[in-house]
């Protein structure tokens, strides 16, 4: 398009995770001008002493240089870190005091917005708002970019952070956006009432990243594990998985080997299920490590919980499973049915799931089944995911004509 983009994001860009805005803004940044503001850290981050971790260096690097702090990805990417400690607004009491600081918030990244953007010589842009729901509230008015964009691609509002001002915030930056674009048909549907101009988006998959053709060595810790391996591949928190299911599985198929890959939180640390033979924890792994165990695995998951926060997320990894050739078997979601149920088996309850665990096992080794997910998978490229966001935008540039 050859534009100027400002992209502000819930998710610090050295997040060591894969990250969906992150594909999406280098993407972008293929044809674009691109700033992408690092969200400040907070003083509550510095309280809990997490201040080594890879998401915060840069971040605290710039509040002990207090000036400009850019930094060049590449030809056309730019990452500003914000030189100040944002106020945890969530902490509030009461509302206007959480108006009053939340304020105060977006008035400073504006401001270091405006001043980087002038020495950028950045014009005319378009802001994307990335679930920032809080520090980004004001931002329309207060940098006036050319198009205000919210991009919705989690339901993050049920979440402790969120919980008392969340819903409010949301739904004010939902209205007063000109565009809103969401990972999922679910959560378009339910902010179409809040703006018209509210279009659903498929995430995508880094195709070379995820490449099914290259010549995969299975991982030693992997490959020292008894066949069949039935796996999962990402964070391991009880928000999101059913652990309930994940233990009766186990318990139910001790002839199948179940490996977990990813951090755990606290509630699956301390679990009986790492008291059983078949259940193995491999830990975090670094992102290019990834596809190898994937590739390793005979069967893949994804045993969701269905809350408000599953039910319309896009769960980027089963683009990644299938991209890998992988079977895959998924709890039944609304995005999972409507986009993934011609090339994933999905069950809903207990006993489904482990039968459809055995039936993919049976079928695992069909190539022209492997052949086909691969296929699917890649009609979800990040190329594909922001040529519909671009679409979008023009289409929305013509209606205003």
């Amino acid at each position: 398009m050859e534009k100027d983009f400002i992209i502000t994001s819930l998710q610090p860009w050295d997040i060591e995770i894969g990250s969906t805005i992150k594909s999406t803004t280098l993407e972008i940044s293929k044809t674009n001008r691109v700033l992408f503001i690092n969200t400040p850290i907070e003083y509550a981050t510095l309280l809990k002493g997490d201040k080594n971790s890879n998401e915060n260096i840069k971040r605290l690097e710039a509040v002990h240089k207090k000036g400009v702090c850019v930094r060049k990805i590449n030809e056309n990417l730019w990452i500003a870190d914000c030189p100040f400690i944002a106020y945890p607004v969530n902490a509030m009491p009461v509302k206007p005091l959480f108006d009053f600081f939340n304020r105060i918030n977006n008035k400073r990244i504006a401001r270091y917005i405006l001043e980087v953007t002038r020495e950028l010589g950045f014009q005319s842009y378009i802001h994307i708002i990335d679930t920032d729901i809080y520090r980004s509230l004001y931002l329309k008015e207060l940098v006036s970019p050319s198009l205000s964009i919210y991009y919705k691609r989690d339901h993050i509002t049920d979440g402790k952070y969120f919980k008392k001002y969340g819903k409010a915030a949301e739904e004010e930056l939902a209205r007063k956006s000109d565009m809103i674009i969401a990972n999922s048909l679910y959560f378009a549907d339910q902010f179409r009432h809040l703006n018209a101009h509210t279009y659903d988006l498929e995430t995508g998959v880094d195709l070379e990243t995820y490449d099914y053709g290259k010549k995969w060595v299975i991982p030693q810790d992997l490959s020292r594990i008894k066949r069949p391996i039935i796996g999962y591949v990402g964070a391991l928190k009880v928000s999101r998985l059913d652990l309930d299911l994940i233990y009766y599985i186990c318990q139910r198929r001790p002839q199948y080997s179940f490996v977990f890959i990813g951090p755990e939180d606290e509630a699956f640390q301390r679990h009986e299920i790492h008291q059983l033979k078949n259940a193995f924890f491999l830990g975090q792994k670094q992102i290019k490590e990834l596809p190898a165990y994937m590739y390793g695995l005979d069967v893949a998951t994804n045993p969701q919980k269905i809350n408000n926060i599953t039910i319309g997320n896009y769960p980027l990894k089963i683009d990644e499973y299938m991209a890998m050739g992988r079977p895959v078997v998924a709890t039944r979601t609304d995005t999972m049915q409507h986009i993934f149920s011609e090339y994933a088996n999905l069950p809903t309850t207990k006993e489904e799931f482990l039968l459809a665990i055995d039936k993919e096992l049976s079928e695992s080794k069909d190539k022209e089944k492997e052949i086909a997910r691969v296929a699917f998978a890649h009609t979800h490229s990040w190329e594909n995911s922001v040529k519909k966001i671009y679409r979008y935008i023009q289409d929305y540039y013509s209606k205003k004509k």
